[in-house]
């Protein structure tokens, strides 16, 4: 049984998005779950998720707003007093830059898109630590695009570089206190997020040709990790970024 665990499938977009499949595995094995989304145009596609799984909770959590993130831990602080795990689920970056050469990236737009996609899960975890007195768990997501150059995938992969790494900086600085931190990292995976990339088709259709087994993953494979993760099963776990990938990252 996991307690007051905020998969927190921040933020879920819709019910076919990686923090929705996360959010229902979490339930599956007897989760207590609080979730937010983006904005009013979001709820009700969040709603879709929340309401089968009987989400207690269901915030509005905009990252850039100052004080929606300090106002959702209140929240919890307040109706649970403690939390197990945290799922960081969120990537943003402006079209017109995310479309561009690295090369040619703007400097605000490298701003955004870091503060959203990475330091909010820097933000997340300092505020998560005195909710875990007893130990827990943090996940991020990430893509191989990270480690190798993927076409289109273009700042992201810089920005979930630097995810990547606050992780492992995390997981050493909380170890002592019990908190363990993860990335995983999916293959391509048909979500909202997804279709901002230019050509993802290609891709989606490179990394099944690619893979050993020849398949795409969906967002119930990552979500079958995800609940092995925060789970004790894994307590002697920390600092990984795992793939879910079919294999694709075996081969060069």
């Amino acid at each position: 049984m996991l307690r007051g665990s905020a998969a927190w499938s921040w933020v879920i977009a819709n019910e076919l998005s990686i923090a929705a499949g996360c959010a229902r595995a979490f339930a599956d094995v007897g989760a207590t779950l609080a979730a937010t989304y983006l904005n009013a145009k979001a709820e009700s596609f969040v709603r879709q998720v929340t309401d089968q799984l009987l989400c207690p909770i269901v915030l509005p959590c905009d990252v850039r707003e100052p004080g929606q993130l300090e106002a959702v831990f209140d929240r919890l602080q307040a109706g649970w007093g403690a939390l197990d795990f945290l799922l960081h689920a969120i990537a943003f970056a402006p079209a017109d830059d995310l479309h561009g050469r690295v090369t040619d990236y703007s400097a605000l737009g490298f701003d955004i898109a870091m503060n959203i996609s990475c330091h909010s899960f820097i933000r997340m975890a300092h505020l998560a630590e005195p909710l875990m007195p007893n130990g827990g768990c943090l996940l991020g997501v990430t893509f191989s695009g990270s480690g190798r150059v993927v076409a289109n995938y273009n700042i992201m992969g810089p920005v979930k570089a630097a995810l990547e790494s606050s992780m492992r900086y995390v997981a050493a600085e909380l170890g002592p206190k019990g908190i363990r931190a993860h990335t995983i990292s999916p293959g391509p995976i048909r979500t909202r997020a997804a279709s901002g990339i230019e050509n993802f088709d290609n891709l989606l259709n490179a990394a099944a040709a690619r893979a050993p087994e020849h398949h795409l993953v969906d967002i119930e494979d990552v979500g079958n990790l995800a609940a092995f993760l925060v789970s004790d099963a894994a307590q002697r776990i920390t600092g990984t970024i795992i793939p879910v990938d079919g294999g694709e990252h075996l081969l060069a």
